[in-house]
């Protein structure tokens, strides 16, 4: 099986496009649709629930969760994966958002959560968006869509969030790597693995900062170190 080049899926999702990206097979062995939170649109969302199929979700780091008072959806989180839901949200009334499950709903809310100036208030809880909170160092320190989804907005250039959603074949069941290619190619949409994400950025970060630097004499001169 051919995957694409992160380099190709990265300028799709600079240019609002959906990708879709498969985690390992000895993992979930599952792949979601991927959009930057910043470009999503009620088409995009009642693209994901009508071929997608699954639970749609907002990626975010968790300083961003912070700041929007998202608390974790359970104390005691025995999630096979430990995947870090949020208690779930709608945006409030005053943005125009009424049941919160529409698909203008639902975009709406992720753009409010992701409006540097929203604050918690304007936000209801319990909704019909799931934040999920994203680990500090993404796929480097988490193998998930999640943090591959904000790892891939953040390379993009665009705010690190991200919008997913499983992939479910028509009869329910999920949708494995032969029938998650046949879904790309259907769709024309890019397709890559978490691990070509984690392995394109060892490739492409530098991972080692310098934290301190110091004048060392010896006998044959100072050193720099």
């Amino acid at each position: 099986m051919s995957f694409d080049r992160v380099e190709d899926a990265i300028a799709d999702i600079r240019d609002g496009k959906i990708v879709i990206v498969a985690d390992d097979e000895d993992r979930e062995n599952e792949g979601d649709l991927v959009c930057a939170a910043s470009a999503i649109t009620p088409d995009l969302i009642n693209f994901m629930a009508t071929h997608g199929r699954g639970l749609i979700c907002l990626a975010l780091t968790s300083e961003r969760a912070d700041e929007l008072d998202l608390r974790p959806m359970t104390e005691l989180n025995t999630e096979a994966q430990a995947t870090a839901f949020t208690v779930s949200v709608d945006a409030a009334a005053h943005f125009g958002v009424t049941t919160g499950i529409s698909a203008w709903d639902r975009a709406k809310t992720i753009e409010v959560c992701i409006d540097p100036d929203a604050r918690p208030s304007d936000l209801r809880r319990p909704g019909h968006i799931f934040p999920l909170r994203s680990r500090a160092g993404g796929v480097l320190r988490r193998v998930g869509q999640t943090e591959a989804s904000v790892d891939l907005a953040r390379m993009a250039g665009l705010p690190p969030a991200g919008v997913i959603c499983e992939i479910l074949n028509p009869d329910g069941s999920m949708a494995r790597r032969p029938e998650l290619e046949v879904f790309a190619k259907e769709h024309g949409l890019r397709f890559i693995t978490v691990a070509q994400i984690i392995a394109y950025r060892l490739k492409a970060e530098r991972l080692v900062q310098r934290a301190a630097e110091a004048v060392l004499p010896t006998p044959h001169g100072e050193w720099r170190v």
